[in-house]
């Protein structure tokens, strides 16, 4: 039996596909439980439209083919998807049958977002820092809304474990953390919401 099981035909047929996750998320999810829309996509709706209407106007988005590319909003939607699990949850096929896509697309989709963000336009217009007179209304806003001892304190600080699908070969003790997963640990500043830049994709 198992000297010719490598003869045997490999074609197991075409996997077959249930009904896409994806539409539901960005359709009925989307206009009625925005607590269920961020639980799938780690936005809110009003910074998923801002980070869509940014990034669709790239190149990476258009081609000269006769097959046109499915809209921005659902690539968009399937790369943060994506980014928002671990583990099992973010495997290409997991994400597929969320999306009801092939896994070849769900990676195309993912470079294609990545290519986009990564621009050096968006960069320098998404993470930058605040100007002077930024910092200035930010320490007024500190001043009458918290003790008026940290005016001087201008921006708020905070930090999140971002796990990591396994170990790093290099120095992979160091990414070790309290919670006994390899993750990195990112720390993210923001001014005060009253002063928030209208360039700024955080939904409120």
């Amino acid at each position: 039996m198992y000297e010719t099981r490598y003869e045997n035909p490999r074609n197991r047929g075409t996997l077959p596909r249930g009904p896409s996750h994806l539409h539901h998320v960005l359709t009925a999810l989307k206009v009625g439980r925005e607590d269920h829309f961020r639980q799938a996509l780690r936005v809110s709706p009003q910074t998923f439209d801002k980070l869509v209407a940014r990034l669709e106007k790239d190149p990476v988005f258009f081609n000269d083919s006769n097959q046109p590319q499915l809209p921005v909003e659902l690539q968009v939607a399937v790369a943060l998807y994506r980014f928002g699990h671990d583990g099992n949850a973010a495997s290409m096929q997991s994400v597929a049958n969320w999306a009801g896509l092939g896994k070849g697309t769900v990676h195309l989709y993912t470079r294609r977002v990545m290519t986009a963000v990564l621009r050096p336009s968006f960069m320098q217009e998404a993470v930058r820092m605040p100007t002077a007179a930024e910092k200035e209304k930010a320490k007024r806003w500190v001043h009458t809304h918290s003790c008026k001892a940290w005016r001087n304190g201008w921006c708020f600080v905070d930090g999140t474990l971002v796990p990591l699908d396994e170990r790093p070969t290099w120095y992979g003790p160091s990414y070790f953390d309290r919670k006994c997963n390899y993750s990195l640990n990112i720390q993210a500043r923001r001014i005060p919401p009253a002063v928030h830049s209208s360039n700024s994709f955080s939904g409120r």
